[in-house]
Order: C-alpha cells, then structure tokens, then sequence
C-alpha cells in the first residue's frame, strides 16, 4: 500500500514537534493500514474537557506541547477502531522512530516507554500491559491511537 497523509491530517500537524511530524510522515509511507491524524496541539480547555470524559487520564497531556498526536485508523474509507489495525499503526510508528533516531511511547502500551526498543509484534506490547495492570489490580487504559515523543 502508498498512502498519504490528507492535507486535513497535514494542517492537524501545525505546531507539532517537527521530530513526531517526520515520524507520522514517515509512518503513513509504510504502514498498511491508512491513517488520519485526529488530535495534536491542544488546549488546556480541550484536554479538561477530554478528562471530564475520561477519554484522558491527565491534564498535563503532551498533547498540550505539540509532543503528541492521536491517529486513526481508516479501514474501507472509514474510521475504524478495530484494534489490530492500532497494532499496525503502531509497528509503522516504531520503524519509523527507528529511523529517525527518536523514542516514542505508544498508549496502547504505557509500559513500555520507548517502543523502538521492543522487537516482538505490537499486540503483544499490548498484552503484557494489560496483564502487568490486571496483576496491579489496576485497569487497564488503552488508548491505542495515542503516540507521543519521549525525551532523548
């Protein structure tokens, strides 16, 4: 597959990292699932109102510093939230952080901080989080969708 990010998902990167827009470039070149990029640079307003919802589990979101960004999945031409097409993503992401030298955290997998260094298949880096949160008596909170840049 070749595909391209839309030019909606390309002004969504305005003021994002330049090192997490490289990466979203780069990815969307590779992967084999299309993608859309849904959230980037937000506001403190935005992420309170994502955090009342408990579609966020902070109010001191990447997000808020153009160091994260959410991307969605496009299956048939619609979005869908079927969970391995997040795995694919994810692996895309991962090659492409390779490439460019840069960390990057997945919150399909929290963790896992830096998902260049995991070489199994990404559904598993899901899966060990989910059973490291189920051992804690802790649910999990996957938000698969989610990337963001980590501190070299």
């Amino acid at each position: 597959m070749n595909f391209s990010l839309s030019k909606r998902s390309m002004r969504n990167l305005e003021g994002v990292d330049p090192a997490l827009v490289g990466i979203v470039k780069l990815a969307i070149k590779r992967t084999s699932i299309d993608f859309a990029v849904t959230e980037e640079l937000r506001t403190l307003e935005r992420q309170k109102v994502l955090f009342e919802k408990g579609a966020t589990k902070t109010l001191n979101s990447k997000h808020l510093t153009g160091r994260a960004v959410d991307l969605v999945a496009y299956l048939d031409g619609r979005i869908s939230w079927e969970v391995s097409l997040y795995d694919e993503i994810a692996a895309a992401m991962r090659s492409a952080a390779i490439d460019v030298g840069q960390s990057l955290r997945w919150g399909g997998s929290w963790t896992i901080w830096d998902i260049r260094d995991w070489d199994l298949p990404m559904e598993e880096a899901m899966q060990l989080y989910i059973d490291q949160r189920v051992m804690q008596g802790k649910r999990p909170f996957i938000d698969a969708p989610h990337f963001e840049l980590v501190s070299n």
